[in-house]
């Protein structure tokens, strides 16, 4: 199941919120959204009083709210979520000026998604917003919003010869990271110390370049040899990622050390108490 993660703003107040793609449904923090519309400090307890007012949302709180795994400050971890339905049927409860208002503003969430699959030019603008409010330097994010046309442009390749299932395009893509890398996906992810987050999204501005390096040659490698099926793909993601291999070997020779790092891009940037994010507890 893809999910895709998103911050996002109401009346300047944070909401999680995460894409579930099999359903094609955004679902939203059910505490994020208490949080906003009553003003409370304590979001659980005024959940739990809620449920023994509303005995019917009570009874159906099993199928209304589904623990999904979201960013906190204290890292991913399980969380209360909804989607526009169940939370429209949680704002029932909830007495509040802002309920309309807030109503309107998921219904725009919820069509975004779709406007985005229609015009992907809008995905990429909002993906700049949301790198911007995380912190990262302008640089970072041109390089980061390149990165992502390239690698569209190699799984189109992808599926032009063949490529169809999600496990084959992980193959692929763990086959180039380890070649030019010397580590597998998941390898490279516990170098850096993440769990479910990006490892894209936390590589410094040289692991950025060469693995943008692998992808972009294996793209054209795959217009010119038109490969059919995994061997073929395979044999040509190993070659571009082996350029990128040697590109890192002759900069590592030049810089005196290894340019895989277990740094993450946003170590460099805001601290962590000035991010966005992390002022959510404080609404």
């Amino acid at each position: 199941m893809s999910e895709i993660e998103k911050i996002r703003l109401f009346d300047n107040q944070m909401i999680r919120t995460i894409w579930l793609e099999e359903e094609e449904e955004w679902y939203f923090s059910v505490k994020d959204v208490v949080t906003i519309l009553t003003g409370t400090v304590n979001a659980k307890d005024y959940i739990s009083k809620m449920r023994r007012r509303d005995i019917e949302l009570s009874q159906g709180w099993g199928q209304i709210v589904h623990p999904l795994t979201i960013q906190t400050p204290g890292g991913p971890q399980k969380e209360n979520c909804a989607d526009l339905e169940g939370i429209f049927r949680i704002i029932q409860s909830i007495p509040s000026k802002k309920a309309e208002t807030f109503k309107r503003w998921m219904a725009e969430v919820a069509a975004e998604r779709i406007y985005q699959m229609i015009d992907p030019e809008r995905s990429i603008e909002q993906a700049v917003e949301d790198y911007r409010r995380l912190g990262y330097s302008e640089a970072w994010i041109t390089r980061r919003i390149k990165t992502i046309e390239i690698r569209k442009g190699l799984t189109d390749e992808w599926k032009r010869g063949g490529i169809t299932r999600e496990v084959d395009f992980a193959f692929l893509t763990d086959l180039m990271s380890k070649t030019w890398s010397g580590f597998s996906t998941r390898e490279y992810k516990r170098l850096k110390g993440l769990t479910k987050e990006s490892l894209r999204d936390n590589m410094t501005n040289m692991e950025l370049l060469l693995n943008a390096l692998a992808e972009e040659t294996a793209t054209e490698i795959s217009k010119e040899r038109n490969p059919k099926g995994i061997s073929e793909n395979a044999s040509i993601a190993r070659e571009g990622a082996e350029v990128a291999k040697s590109a890192r070997e002759e900069a590592e020779k030049r810089i005196g050390h290894s340019v895989i790092s277990p740094d993450k891009a946003i170590d460099h940037l805001q601290s962590p108490e000035e991010l966005p994010f992390n002022k959510i507890d404080e609404q």
